[in-house]
């Protein structure tokens, strides 16, 4: 591993413009899982019978999965495109494109007709919206992270990386007081309007992201003209290794969370093992441990490198799977809560916490975007089809299998944490603050590209 350190535009401490940066990108990501957790939720409570009616419960609630999957199926496309744009033209304009799309489309889904109203087209709207969010989806996480990454200063990348990354539990908390605030509503409006109130959100973050400055290291990149002509081609040539790990880092912490709170909210619901309130309640309750989690994670990956605190999150998920279900079935609603807890705020939020510094430090900044957001938005397929896979291996193995498909996915990404390399280990610490040490006094930035 070479590294290298040098002036950047970028100061050792925090500034008001960084901390703007890091809270519009966490808006982005907050709209982005709002969405994510509100159609997941509405999937497996709603959708099967408003958008797919049969006779067979279990054959609606497949169609309602099926269209969570097509959303994540467009992803990798919008993350090429969105990536391919981040590395030619800038991190801003994609931030702000993304989210409008994002946003608009997320509202229409709260304008859609059902199928009692417009039959079979009803559902073909429903499936072609579902690909338009996936593609504004792709196309956001990488530029909500590298604007922040690449604004934050290199003893605190990981602690302001989790800002945006924190838009997950916060996205989570309001989507889900958003179902429980709705439950009461009369018909439809009970899913309707959890994706109305989105317009509230797309303004705020349209506003904050209109008012950031561009990513200085692509500024900087831009003005030595270094710009990668084509970006995709290049990391797949030079970096192919780092987007594979990087696509099975994620493994865990996507597919991970949707065996045990996307697939158990429809398990404890199916099963009759909790109320749709209870289970909401359960995750209410976990987002609401997981805002503060994340961010105190984000401390702890600056605090002790990437890797230490991927293996943790990992065995989370190695060790939950068996549990989780066993505790699923006690229909004990404390159990059920704590088994979310367990899993968001100590399983997902210290992978995702370490994401938003690891992936960016895995690629050069002229490929990051394309590199970052092609190995997070592959890595979304198999979320986006795993509670759909969790209902086949339920009725096969019954819940044994959904639990050792968890158990798979954490042993994946334990691997990938222990090939990948540790890009903020003991020895970059120590040179970047000898470094940091050495320049006390001025205003320099301490950055550490790394090719590997």
């Amino acid at each position: 591993m070479n590294t290298t350190i040098h002036h950047s535009r970028t100061p050792i401490e925090g500034t008001p413009e960084r901390r703007r940066v890091a809270l519009g990108s966490a808006v982005g990501t907050t709209i982005e899982n709002y969405d994510f957790i509100g159609y997941s939720t509405a999937a497996a409570l709603y959708f099967g019978t408003v958008f797919f009616p049969s006779g067979d419960p279990t054959v609606s609630l497949l169609l309602s999965f099926a269209t969570l999957g097509v959303g994540f199926a467009a992803r990798p496309i919008g993350g090429i495109v969105g990536g391919y744009l981040g590395d030619r033209i800038g991190r801003k304009p994609v931030l702000i494109a993304s989210l409008l799309i994002m946003g608009l489309s997320t509202f229409a889904i709260g304008l859609l007709p059902t199928y009692e109203t417009i039959g079979i087209a009803a559902p073909i709207l429903l499936v072609t919206v579902r690909i338009i969010q996936g593609l504004a989806f792709g196309a956001e996480w990488g530029g909500a992270i590298l604007m922040t990454y690449e604004h934050a200063p290199w003893r605190k990348k990981g602690q302001y990386t989790a800002i945006p990354q924190a838009g997950f539990p916060i996205g989570l908390l309001l989507a889900n007081l958003a179902f429980l605030a709705s439950a009461g509503l009369p018909g439809d409006w009970a899913w309707r309007v959890p994706f109305l109130l989105s317009a509230l959100l797309i303004a705020a973050g349209i506003y904050i992201r209109l008012k950031v400055d561009e990513s200085p290291e692509f500024e900087e990149v831009k003005e030595a003209g270094q710009i990668e002509r084509n970006p995709i081609l290049s990391v797949l040539r030079d970096d192919w290794r780092n987007v594979v790990r990087a696509f099975c880092l994620r493994i865990a912490e996507t597919a991970g969370y949707a065996v045990i709170i996307t697939y158990g909210t429809s398990y404890l619901h199916q099963n009759e093992l909790a109320t749709k309130s209870d289970t909401i309640l359960a995750i209410v309750l976990a987002a609401c441990c997981g805002v503060v989690a994340m961010l105190l994670w984000g401390r702890v990956v600056d605090r002790i490198g990437r890797r230490r605190v991927y293996l943790f999150g990992s065995s989370v998920f190695i060790l939950i799977g068996i549990p989780a279900f066993t505790a699923f079935n006690t229909g004990a609603l404390p159990l059920i809560i704590a088994t979310f807890i367990i899993t968001f705020a100590v399983g997902q939020n210290s992978l995702a916490a370490t994401q938003g510094a690891w992936f960016p430090e895995l690629f050069q900044t002229g490929q990051r975007s394309s590199g970052a957001s092609l190995a997070y938005q592959f890595s979304s397929v198999v979320t986006g089809f795993t509670a759909f896979a969790c209902i086949g291996l339920y009725t096969v193995f019954g819940w044994w299998g959904p639990a050792l498909l968890c158990m798979t996915y954490g042993l994946v990404s334990f691997i990938a944490a222990l090939v990948t390399p540790d890009t903020w280990g003991r020895t970059e610490r120590a040179t970047v603050d000898a470094e940091i040490t050495r320049l006390t006094g001025s205003v320099p930035t301490v950055k550490v590209p790394r090719r590997r």
